[in-house]
């Protein structure tokens, strides 16, 4: 079968010759090793072997996220400034907000050999500001999807992949604002700010995805953010509180235009899976093995694998540390496990990706051994 045919079926819930196997952030046509930016860590050599791997044996899912034509302008932003400076060979992005009679600010920073933006300052330090942020006038969508983007990408794969719209729900816009333990705080004790801050973001995301959905109906989509309202950073009543209610609309919202919604969660799902399956979503990733997570893929696929379709189930520092001979081991049970029995649908995929410039030869060998493990199938 073509990439993207197999890639198609499996969503489809269709018979394909084996499960697809992606190397999720790491596709082939994102990472440029040409591009002489001095925070693109592909420049180094180490990674052209993954690049040309995941470029052409692997079931490519490229994600994009959709901007808008002719927006107008955001009151916030009216009221707002940002910065970008360079100290140390390092970028740092401020951002202040004046609210009231406080002016919000966050700060965040990007090393050059680390693939990750780091933030050292939240938008949100105390229940206070957050009084302060919900005064803000509400934000509202205008504007047109420019579609762009996605097409670009699928001209560009062809029918080596597919690509996968990114989203986040209301929750992970919320609790981003603040640093992770006054979060939990806040959505423990204030719930009905807390309410207020999700509604005012699942305003302008119920709206886009609605639209998005429509202007590109069938693909699949990524809605990241329920793992913030996961144990152990909250308990299942208040994820039953803070995510579905938001989280619904956009589900169905996608899956009326002919799409596919995946959701996805880090971490512990036991307690959640209910839950999340009472969403009606069309696939779940990562799906994490214990110890990061606190369920099998087994457990997974045997409840709740006739109506999903299950992505991962390889571990990021397992691919970084583990010998490739017990590596190899872990994909072989990923693979047993995703299509044991009857099921929609297993992708095998890792949890995430390397982010260092330098990519070690172990790791290299690893990924190698996911493409091998499943094109012997």
């Amino acid at each position: 079968m073509r990439r993207r045919e197999r890639l198609m079926c499996t969503l489809r819930g269709q018979t394909v010759d084996r499960p697809p196997a992606c190397f999720y952030e790491i596709n082939g046509l994102d990472e440029d090793p040409n591009d002489k930016d001095p925070f693109n860590i592909y420049t180094d050599p180490s990674w052209r072997p993954l690049i040309e791997l995941a470029r052409d044996r692997t079931d490519r899912i490229v994600m994009r996220g959709v901007s808008f034509h002719d927006v107008l302008p955001d009151p916030v932003e009216e009221i707002s400034h940002a910065e970008t400076y360079f100290r140390d060979g390092k970028r740092y992005r401020v951002h202040h907000i004046r609210a009231g009679n406080r002016v919000l600010t966050s700060r965040t920073r990007r090393d050059p050999d680390v693939n990750t933006e780091w933030t050292e300052e939240p938008l949100l330090k105390d229940v206070d500001d957050l009084d302060a942020f919900l005064d803000l006038p509400t934000p509202e969508l205008s504007g047109e999807p420019d579609v762009s983007g996605v097409l670009d990408a699928e001209i560009a794969l062809g029918d080596t992949g597919i690509v996968m719209i990114d989203t986040p729900d209301p929750l992970c816009l919320a609790a981003m604002l603040f640093e992770i333990g006054t979060y939990t705080v806040i959505a423990m004790t204030c719930p009905d700010r807390f309410h207020r801050l999700l509604q005012r973001f699942a305003g302008v995301l119920h709206a886009k995805t609605k639209a998005v959905a429509e202007a590109l109906p069938g693909r699949l989509w990524r809605i990241y953010g329920p793992e913030y309202a996961s144990p152990p950073h909250l308990p299942p009543a208040l994820f039953r509180e803070y995510v579905p209610p938001y989280v619904r609309p956009m589900v169905h919202a996608i899956q009326r235009h002919g799409g596919f919604a995946r959701i996805h969660s880090h971490g512990r799902l036991h307690a959640i899976l209910d839950d999340i399956a009472d969403m009606n979503p069309d696939g779940l990733d990562p799906i994490e093995p214990p110890p990061q997570g606190d369920v099998s893929l087994k457990y997974v696929r045997e409840r709740y694998g006739q109506n999903m379709v299950l992505f991962g189930n390889l571990e990021v520092s397992d691919i970084e540390t583990l010998p490739t001979a017990d590596f190899v081991e872990k994909v072989r049970r990923a693979l047993d496990e995703g299509t044991a029995g009857q099921g929609r649908g297993f992708v095998l995929m890792p949890s995430a990706a390397p982010y260092g410039r330098v990519l070690p030869k172990l790791t290299l060998k690893n990924y190698e051994a996911i493409v091998e493990a499943v094109e012997s199938l």
